[in-house]
């Protein structure tokens, strides 16, 4: 039983260790009006990991923190493609 729950103290201790946020900015130069930016959004957003997603109209980006344990950049751009909206890491 001590064994256990010493194993079970350590999982819990250490699993935020396996995960690590990220933030990345893409480039989405395909936004052309003031709705776009919704539409982007939300096949961001809707990404599993995504924990936060702001879109910028005037800039053609968007800043996405994501959990890098459960998605990537490229499922993240992915996303964007498959709604219509292209998207490349900003640099």
């Amino acid at each position: 039983m001590k064994r256990s729950f010493v194993s079970l103290v350590l999982v819990v201790l250490t699993a935020p260790v396996w995960a690590a946020p990220q933030t990345v900015t893409l480039s989405v130069p395909g936004m052309t009006c003031p709705v776009c930016p919704i539409t982007v959004k939300k096949a961001l957003s809707s990404v599993e990991g995504v924990s936060k997603t702001a879109v910028n109209f005037e800039k053609r980006e968007a800043v996405v923190s994501f959990d890098d344990a459960k998605t990537s950049i490229q499922k993240l751009t992915k996303a964007s493609e498959d709604a219509g909206y292209p998207a490349s890491v900003k640099k």
